[in-house]
């Protein structure tokens, strides 16, 4: 049998979380790790954007975006606990969107500064991150702990790679933020066996 094979960076938020929908799923996958310096001519030649994930279906589909892997694991293997449905909700669109624009947007400034032109002070790009992703994130979880309610959704493992990302670059400062329920959220993700299971760095399949 031929398995879906997923292109993927261990550190890349994009990549982390089309791995833990996958697992979360259920649906077996060969993973292949990528040198970002020495990109594989065979995932160019299915993708020539060169950056990952990338899952190469047994049908010879391509799938480019790590949003549509999250969709084709979870409506490809039922849906079951209803990740995927529970976070197409209005709230959590609007959470999902603002990670992948304006807070991803910030975010690269914050952490890499020198590789933008158009980055501000330091300063600005993390105060922006903060009030376009966390302040809403931060009231959605202080009354429901998770973005699906009392249990996860696909949403929580689709923002949860680029608020750890945010976190890390100053985790003192992080720490300090008046935030409980997100820094709980976070902490709650970084030991848990989903995240483990996908950040573990694979051998020839997962």
């Amino acid at each position: 049998m031929t398995l879906p094979l997923l292109y993927t960076y261990r550190r890349c938020t994009y990549a982390m979380r089309a791995r833990m929908a996958l697992l979360q799923a259920g649906m077996a996958f060969e993973a292949r790790e990528i040198v970002l310096r020495d990109k594989p001519a065979d995932m160019l030649a299915l993708s020539p954007k060169g950056t990952v994930p990338v899952l190469l279906l047994p049908s010879g589909q391509v799938l480019e975006q790590s949003a549509d892997i999250m969709r084709w694991a979870f409506q490809t293997s039922g849906d079951v606990g209803h990740w995927w449905a529970r976070s197409q909700t209005g709230v959590n669109l609007m959470l999902q969107q603002a990670c992948d624009g304006a807070f991803k947007h910030h975010l690269d400034r914050y952490k890499y500064p020198q590789r933008f032109a158009d980055a501000l002070e330091r300063e600005h790009h993390r105060a922006q991150a903060l009030q376009v992703l966390l302040v809403p994130l931060q009231a959605q979880l202080q009354d429901l702990g998770q973005l699906g309610g009392d249990s996860p959704c696909a949403a929580d493992i689709g923002i949860f790679p680029f608020v750890r990302q945010f976190a890390a670059v100053e985790p003192a400062w992080f720490d300090a933020l008046p935030m409980p329920a997100l820094q709980a959220w976070l902490a709650g993700w970084l030991t848990h066996g989903l995240f483990l299971r996908a950040f573990a760095r694979p051998s020839s399949g997962l």
